[in-house]
């Protein structure tokens, strides 16, 4: 990753060594940028990337605000060596939704974390 002031930040796949599933290579190196930056919003950055994003991956650099993603090999060449991300694809387009089922469970204060949030005059806005 490049960020707006030209420096580079790397990150490796690192799921299996620190048994963190969402260790994937571009989370890490979104991780180390905003920990660089001390910030959480990396606007004008650049991410790099040796395959295609997984949907982990492309909402980490959205939520990163991550300009643009360039990746070189595309998921079906990922999914042939072994990383298949095609289920996860397919349940974000809504036709796999059984994959994992995920309902709305009505709690009456539900709003109150919101609502402090929303009067902290502290908060960080993002």
């Amino acid at each position: 990753m490049v960020t707006a002031d030209g420096r580079v930040h790397t990150g490796v796949n690192r799921v299996t060594l620190d048994s963190d599933p969402t260790a994937h290579a571009e989370v890490v190196a979104i991780r180390a940028a905003a920990a660089a930056a001390a910030n959480f919003d990396l606007s004008g950055a650049v991410l790099y990337a040796s395959c295609e994003p997984c949907p982990l991956c492309l909402a980490a650099a959205l939520w990163a605000r991550v300009d643009l993603v360039y990746f070189a090999a595309d998921r079906h060449t990922a999914a042939a060596a072994g990383f298949d991300d095609a289920l996860f694809y397919e349940y974000f387009d809504g036709t796999r939704p059984e994959l994992m089922p995920v309902r709305q469970a009505a709690v009456p204060a539900s709003d109150l974390p919101f609502q402090a949030w929303r009067e902290n005059p502290d908060r960080i806005e993002y």
